[in-house]
């Protein structure tokens, strides 16, 4: 049976795109593909040339996730508890694949950025909230990118105010030169560059029983307080999956023009994407778990600096300098990227031109919103007695409290048919992502009370622990009695999915708004009071410790 990528399309629907720079030939890093190509892929070496040409927006999203405060948190595991953590990635392997597989029917069959997608089907409130609250985030991680590409350059023996003014203006370069397929080889580049890593596991000698073992056998390691152990697995998620991830793969893959049509394609470069994370994670564990175990470092650390220097001491000069030149090759990944997301956002929901096709003189508004978050963020790095600390923590605090909101549209984007058609959710998948967005906001509240509460306990975490689930399991048994007794009614404007080679979403002006069910309001209304509650006291408790400190 031939897969959806290789029938042939009966006809180019009407493209939804908003700039019309969205829309021809696929212009990748390592190939092209004409608008309009039909032509089966039968042969290896034809599917082989078509996914080169596709690889990228998978890649760049995953490897972009494995930033500055990746590194941080990475190596925080592996040099105070070993290997003993690994379970978590794989565990996350499938909340990544999940997430982003989503975002990819979006902005494939869509053609439509996620901020316009929200702003369209959920109102202006909504719309607002997700590109005000992403833009704050994302300000806040670009921040934390510079801090990554400081340590770095601090080690290497380089000046922190030069070095992180070039850092800048290569970003900015590297986004700006009007060229799609310029940039995403850029990308390629930097990407190659985190195989800095590889070497690291020689030179340290990985004891490989111990991270299979790490990775095979769940646990907390023994004598560690359970309080610090947990708040650290919520670091490790919260640095893995991270609400930027979603507007900047849709957006890149509308950017991209990619289609239905290469869904198949998208999706393996989305798992290459995904295989590099988790082995890229699991390099910075093993590595500084080797390095420090049975040395005074072991159990203290301090940052990624801390982490170099270490390396430097316990290994040798060469082991430090390579992951310093690692950290700040990741740094730049993430700061093109979180800063992308952001400058997507702005076009898609103010209507500006949006589109690395374009060249600076032809989307002003789009690479002026990039730059001056670029520079702004180094900025704040660069200004003596700038609150890095507390900067960190915000960032931290605000992925977790946002991350379960920002699933909780993707899931309801996911099942709307006026959007998706035949690509909508299937039944297991909409509860599965059910699941892991009852996992999220407990672990979203264990992290904002440990903030809030700085000398919360193990027995206060584990009754949160317990507690949340608790609730999550009675409303899913509830909701499964409810839809037992009131099964959901046919929706009337099905799509068959025969049709999902060629079914594109209609401009977005033409669809009809959707309704808003009584279930759906009040969800939405206990979301809006959630996020505005967790909010201000984080909020309250980020000006407590600013003043605290003064």
């Amino acid at each position: 049976m031939a897969s959806a990528s290789d029938v042939h399309p009966a006809a180019q629907p009407e493209s939804a795109a908003l700039d019309s720079a969205h829309v021809g030939n696929i212009e990748g890093a390592f190939g092209t593909i004409s608008l309009g190509d039909d032509a089966p892929r039968t042969k290896m070496s034809a599917k082989l040339r078509t996914l080169v040409a596709i690889v990228g927006p998978g890649l760049i999203v995953m490897v972009g996730d494995n930033d500055a405060g990746a590194f941080g948190t990475y190596t925080q595991a592996g040099q105070n508890y070993g290997t003993s953590l690994l379970w978590v990635l794989l565990l996350l392997i499938p909340v990544l694949y999940v997430n982003q597989e989503m975002v990819l029917r979006l902005g494939a069959v869509a053609g439509v950025g996620h901020a316009r997608l929200i702003l369209e089907r959920f109102g202006r409130f909504w719309g607002a909230f997700s590109v005000i609250d992403l833009f704050i985030l994302n300000a806040l991680t670009i921040v934390t990118e510079f801090i990554g590409i400081s340590l770095g350059l601090t080690y290497l023996g380089i000046p922190q105010i030069p070095g992180v003014i070039v850092a800048a203006v290569f970003v900015v370069g590297a986004v700006s030169t009007g060229s799609f397929r310029r940039f995403e080889r850029l990308c390629m580049f930097l990407i190659a560059g985190s195989l800095l890593l590889v070497p690291l596991v020689i030179m340290v000698h990985a004891p490989i029983g111990e991270v299979a073992q790490g990775f095979l056998i769940p646990g907390i390691p023994a004598g560690a307080e359970l309080s610090t152990v947990t708040l650290l697995i919520i670091g490790i998620v919260g640095t893995t999956v991270a609400p930027w991830q979603l507007f900047f793969q849709q957006s890149y893959i509308i950017d991209k023009r990619i289609t239905p049509r290469f869904m198949n394609y998208e999706k393996v470069d989305l798992w290459i994407g995904i295989v590099i994370v988790v082995v890229g994670a699991a390099i910075l564990m093993s590595v500084t778990s080797g390095a420090f175990t049975g040395t005074a470092g072991f159990g203290n650390f301090t940052d990624a600096g801390g982490v170099a220097a270490g390396l430097g001491t316990y290994v040798s000069k060469a082991a430090g300098i390579l992951f310093a030149l690692a950290l700040i090759d990741a740094s730049v990944i993430g700061a093109a990227a979180v800063g992308l997301s952001t400058s997507y956002a702005l076009g898609d929901v103010l209507g500006l031109k949006h589109s690395l096709h374009r060249k600076v003189s032809e989307a002003k508004g789009f690479y002026a919103a990039f730059a001056g978050l670029l520079v702004l963020s180094a900025i704040v790095v660069l200004i003596p007695g700038s609150p890095l600390g507390l900067i960190t923590v915000g960032v931290q605090v605000l992925a977790g409290v946002l991350l379960p909101s920002a699933t909780v549209f993707l899931l309801l984007l996911c099942n709307d048919k006026a959007v998706l058609g035949p690509w909508v959710n299937g039944k297991w998948l909409n509860i599965f992502t059910a699941l892991i967005i009852a996992v999220l906001v407990i672990l979203s509240t264990v992290l904002t009370a440990s903030v809030l509460f700085p000398a919360i306990n193990s027995e206060a975490i584990i009754a949160i622990l317990i507690g949340g689930g608790s609730v999550a399991l009675l409303a899913g048994i509830g909701f499964a009695i409810y839809r037992t007794i009131r099964p959901a009614p046919a929706s009337p404007d099905t799509v068959d999915r025969r049709e999902r080679a060629t079914w594109r979403m209609p401009p977005i002006a033409l669809l009809a708004k959707p309704k808003m069910s009584t279930g759906r309001r009040l969800g939405l209304t206990v979301l809006r009071v959630y996020l505005l509650l967790a909010m201000i006291l984080v909020f309250v408790r980020v000006i407590q410790l600013a003043t605290s400190s003064n």
